[in-house]
C-alpha cells in the first residue's frame, strides 16, 4: 500500500504463447493439405474389415504386411461393381486421399475398385486380341456355318455349373429329339485352359457332334479368364466342328467369342441358336401335310381321267395275239423259202469249188512239177558239161602260155638267175666286183660262186 492506504493496481501480464488451433481447424487444414497434395492415387493391397451398412456405402481397410489405410466407397459408385469384394481379396483401387475430420481418420475415398492384376489381365487380353486378329483367326471368311438341322449337339462346359442346366432346359423345350453329349471340363482356375482344350479334342475324336457349344455361366474377368487363353482360342479355331461360344452374360466378351464360328450372349441363347424349334417344325409339317393332301387329290383325279382315256383306246388283246400269230406264220414261210434258196445256191457253189479243187489237186501239180524238174536237170547237166569242157580247154591254153613265159622254162633252157651278196638280181656285170660272192639259180638247184674276173661286153664297152 502507498501512503494513502491505497493498493496499487498491477497491469495484466501479456500472453506470449503461439495461438493454438482448434481440433476442427487442425483436421480441416490437414484435409486440405492432403487433398491438394494427392489429387488421385492408385493403391493395391489386401482388403480387410469390409462392412456395408444400410446406406449402401462400403467401408474397409486396405493393408499390406506393415501398414493399413482406411477406405470408403459411396453407394453411387459401388453400384457399378458387379462382384462384391470379400475379406482377404487382393484389390487395386483408384481414389482421392483425404481426412475424415470428425474422427481425424486418414482415409481414401474410392472411385474405382478392381481385383489386383485386372489391369495386367486387360492388357494381356488386348495383346492376344491384336495378335490373333493379325493372324486372321477372327475373319468371317474362315468361320464355318452352323448346320440348319443338327443331328447331335456337343457341349464343352462344367458338368455341375448352371450353364449345362440352362442348355439342356432350352433343348428339351425346343427339340428334345436331338441327342446331346457333354464333354466335361473345368471352366475356372489355372488348369481350366488345358482341360478345355482336351475336351474340344475329345469332341473331335468322338466324331458324333456336328455342332459344339463351348462356355460357362457368368463371373468376374478372372473367373472367365481361361476363355481368354491363347491355347483355348487356337483349339477353337482349329476345331473341325462348327463352334458356338457361350461365355458369361451378354456384357461379357472373351477371346473365345471372337474365334468361335458364332457367339451367343448366354448358354441359353446358344442352345436356341443351334436347335430348331419343334413348334415351327410342327407348323411346317401340318402345312406340308395339307399341301400334300391337296396335291394327291389332284393327282388321283388327273390319273383317273387319263385312265379313262386309255381304257377307251385299249384294243382287245386277243385280236392283237391273232395278228401276231398270223404274222409269225408268214415269217415262218418266208424263212423256209429263203433257207431252201440259200441251200440250193450253196450246193451249186460247192460243186463249182469241188471241180476247181480237182483241177488244183496237189498230186497233179506234183506230177507236172516232176516232169519240169527232170527236163531242167537234164539241161543243167548238159550245160555244166559244156562249161567244164570249155573251162578245161581255156585252162590248158593258159598253162601253155604261162609255161612259155615262165622263168622256170627259161632256166630249163640253160639260163640262170644271178644274185649278188645283197640278194639282188644282177642284170649288169659292172655292178659286180672281183672277189664278190654271188649266187646263181638254175633249173634244178642253186650255185654259190666267187667272181674272179669280169669280161667286158663289146657292145656296151664294159
Amino acid at each position: 500500500m502507498n501512503n494513502d492506504g491505497v493498493r496499487p493496481v498491477t497491469p495484466p501480464l501479456q500472453d506470449t504463447r503461439p495461438r493454438a488451433l482448434s481440433v476442427s481447424e487442425l483436421n480441416h487444414q490437414a484435409r486440405h493439405l492432403l487433398e491438394s497434395s494427392f489429387m488421385q492415387v492408385w493403391v493395391e493391397g489386401e482388403l480387410s474389415g469390409f462392412s456395408r451398412p444400410s446406406s449402401g456405402h462400403w467401408y474397409f481397410s486396405l493393408k499390406d504386411r506393415k501398414c493399413q489405410v482406411r477406405c470408403a466407397m459411396f453407394r453411387s459408385l459401388n453400384q457399378r461393381i458387379r462382384t462384391l469384394p470379400k475379406e482377404g481379396d487382393q484389390v487395386r483401387i483408384r481414389g482421392k486421399v483425404t481426412l475424415y475430420e470428425n474422427r481425424g481418420d486418414f482415409q481414401i475415398i474410392i472411385e474405382h475398385i478392381e481385383p489386383a492384376g485386372l489391369g495386367a489381365l486387360q492388357q494381356a487380353f488386348e495383346e492376344l486380341k491384336r495378335k490373333l486378329l493379325a493372324e486372321g483367326l477372327f475373319d468371317n471368311a474362315r468361320k464355318k456355318p452352323l448346320p440348319p438341322l443338327p443331328k447331335h449337339i456337343g457341349v464343352v462346359t462344367s458338368p455341375t455349373g448352371a450353364a449345362i442346366h440352362d442348355i439342356l432346359t432350352v433343348l428339351a423345350r425346343r427339340c428334345p429329339a436331338i441327342p446331346v453329349t457333354l464333354y466335361p471340363t473345368a471352366v475356372q482356375g489355372k488348369a481350366a485352359a488345358a482341360d478345355i482344350v482336351s475336351a474340344i479334342e475329345r469332341a473331335q475324336a468322338h466324331g458324333a457332334a456336328d455342332v459344339l457349344i463351348i462356355g460357362r455361366g457368368g463371373g468376374s474377368l478372372e473367373d472367365l479368364w481361361c476363355f481368354n487363353e491363347e491355347a483355348v482360342a487356337r483349339a477353337i479355331a482349329a476345331c473341325t466342328i462348327p463352334t458356338v461360344s457361350a461365355v458369361g452374360h451378354e456384357v461379357d466378351v472373351t477371346i473365345a467369342d471372337f474365334v468361335a464360328d458364332l457367339r451367343a450372349p448366354t448358354p441359353s441363347a446358344a442352345a436356341e441358336k443351334v436347335s430348331p424349334d419343334q413348334s415351327d417344325w410342327l407348323k411346317q409339317l401340318r402345312d406340308r401335310e395339307f399341301r400334300l393332301s391337296n396335291a394327291m387329290g389332284l393327282a388321283v383325279k388327273r390319273l383317273g381321267t387319263q385312265l379313262g382315256h386309255l381304257t377307251a383306246r385299249l384294243r382287245d388283246p386277243r385280236r392283237e395275239l391273232l395278228e401276231k400269230a398270223q404274222r409269225m406264220d408268214e415269217l415262218e414261210l418266208r424263212l423256209e423259202k429263203a433257207i431252201r434258196q440259200r441251200l440250193s445256191t450253196v450246193g451249186v457253189r460247192n460243186d463249182h469249188l469241188r471241180q476247181r479243187l480237182v483241177m488244183q489237186s496237189p498230186q497233179r501239180q506234183l506230177a507236172q512239177n516232176q516232169n519240169t524238174v527232170e527236163r531242167i536237170t537234164e539241161r543243167l547237166l548238159s550245160v555244166m558239161q559244156q562249161s567244164l569242157r570249155y573251162r578245161r580247154e581255156r585252162l590248158e591254153h593258159a598253162a601253155q602260155t604261162l609255161n612259155v613265159v615262165s622263168p622256170l622254162a627259161t632256166l630249163g633252157r640253160g639260163y640262170a638267175i644271178v644274185r649278188d651278196s645283197d640278194d639282188k638280181i644282177v642284170r649288169d656285170a659292172s655292178t659286180i666286183s672281183a672277189g664278190e660272192t654271188i649266187s646263181a639259180r638254175v633249173a634244178r638247184g642253186e650255185l654259190t660262186a666267187k667272181v674272179t674276173s669280169i669280161k667286158s661286153d663289146e657292145k656296151t664297152g664294159v
